[in-house]
C-alpha cells in the first residue's frame, strides 16, 4: 500500500499542527503544535471551548484583577489553558505567544514569558514543553536571549530575512519560525504574477539558505518552516528540522500519494558560503529596514496579532456582558 504523503514527510521532518483546534490536533496526532492570536481567537469562537473561556474568566476574577486588567488576564489564562489542553493530546512542545504589542519592550516580553510559565506550572506543566513565542524584532530576540539563558526555551516567530536568523543564532533560541506563504503573497504582489515554480518559489528559498547557514555553522537552533499556502511548498521543504502546518493542508497531504524525497540536507553545501560573525544591533536595524519585504511582513505581522488579540478582547467583554463598562 502506497504511504501517504504526509507520512513519508514525517520521516524526514517533525511535523507541528499549526491550530488551536483540539479536533484538528486529536485527529492527526502531531508531536507538537503551535498556537498564536489568530488561532486562540479562532478558538475561542468554538462552542466547545466555552467552558475553558468561563474557567479562565473566573479564575481572573478570584485573583482580583480590576476591570482594566481582567479581559487580558483571562485572554492569558485561557491561552494557557489551550495549551494545557493541547499538551493532553501530543507528546511534545506547544508554542505560546507572548502579547505581540510588547514586541518591541524587552523587559516586558520577559516578564509576561515568565508570567505565562507560571501559569503552566500551576497547571502542573514542565516547562520543557512550553516554547515561550516572541516575534522576531530586536527587542524580542534580546528578550528570548535572556530567557534561554535560564533554560526557558523561545520560538521566535515573524521571521522573514537572514538578519533576523543571524541575531537568534547569537541568542541560541531554541527554534525559529521562518515564514514561507506570507513571503510569497509579498513577492507576488510586488511582482504582479500569479504564482512562481516551486524552485523558485521566495518563501521556500529565504527557508532553504537559512537552514544552509545554520548546518553549515553547526547552529543548534531549530528552524520551523511556517506559514504555508500549498502542500508543494511544504513538500519543497522536506528535511527540514520541522513543519509548522494547518489542519486543511495535514488534510491534504494525508489524501496525497506522491512519492515524498528530502529536499533539505543536514550536510549539503551551502551555496550562499557566509563566515559566521555576530550581528550589531546597528546592523540589524539597517539591514531590516533595507529589505523593504522583511521590514513591512515585521510589523504588518505584530499589527496583526495585536489585532487578533483586540478582538478576542471585545468577544470576551460581549461575551461576559462588560462591553457597557468599558465604554463608561
Amino acid at each position: 500500500m502506497t504511504q501517504s504523503a504526509l507520512d513519508q514527510l514525517k520521516r524526514l521532518t517533525t511535523i507541528v499542527a499549526d491550530t488551536g483546534d483540539l479536533n484538528a490536533i486529536q485527529q492527526f496526532r502531531p508531536l507538537d503544535a503551535t498556537t498564536n492570536p489568530s488561532l486562540i481567537t479562532a478558538a475561542a469562537q468554538q462552542p466547545e471551548n466555552r467552558e475553558l473561556i468561563e474557567d479562565a474568566y473566573d479564575q481572573a476574577k478570584k485573583e482580583g484583577y480590576e476591570l482594566d486588567q481582567l479581559v487580558d488576564r483571562t485572554i492569558d489564562i485561557l491561552t494557557v489553558k489551550l495549551g494545557v489542553e493541547i499538551l493532553k493530546l501530543i507528546e511534545g512542545r506547544v508554542s505560546t505567544e507572548v502579547d505581540a504589542a510588547l514586541s518591541y519592550n524587552t523587559d516586558e516580553t520577559i516578564a509576561k514569558a515568565k508570567e505565562l510559565l507560571a501559569l503552566y506550572k500551576a497547571y502542573g506543566i514542565d516547562q520543557d514543553r512550553i516554547l515561550i513565542k516572541i516575534a522576531s524584532t530586536w527587542e524580542g530576540i534580546q528578550a528570548a536571549k535572556v530567557l534561554e539563558a535560564e533554560g526557558i526555551h523561545c520560538n521566535l516567530t515573524l521571521l522573514f530575512g537572514m538578519h533576523q536568523a543571524k541575531a537568534c543564532a547569537d541568542a541560541k533560541v531554541t527554534l525559529i519560525s521562518p515564514f514561507v506563504g506570507r513571503i510569497l503573497d509579498w513577492y507576488k504582489k510586488a511582482e504582479n504574477v500569479d504564482s512562481y515554480p516551486i524552485e523558485k518559489d521566495p518563501g521556500v528559498i529565504s527557508v532553504k539558505h537559512i537552514y544552509a547557514y545554520y548546518k553549515q555553522h553547526q547552529i543548534k537552533t531549530e528552524v520551523m518552516g511556517a506559514s504555508f499556502r500549498s502542500v508543494d511548498q511544504v513538500l519543497a521543504l522536506a528535511g527540514c528540522d520541522l513543519l509548522t502546518v494547518a489542519p486543511g493542508l495535514l488534510e491534504k497531504l494525508e489524501q496525497d500519494q506522491r512519492v515524498v524525497e528530502p529536499q533539505l540536507h543536514k550536510h549539503a553545501e551551502n551555496d550562499q558560503d557566509q563566515p559566521y560573525q555576530e550581528i550589531s544591533k546597528a546592523d540589524f536595524k539597517q539591514q531590516l529596514e533595507g529589505d523593504l519585504m522583511a521590514f513591512q511582513l515585521l510589523q504588518g505581522g505584530v499589527d496583526g496579532f495585536i489585532k487578533a488579540r483586540e478582538q478576542l478582547a471585545l468577544l470576551l467583554r460581549q461575551s461576559f456582558g462588560l462591553e457597557a463598562d468599558f465604554m463608561d
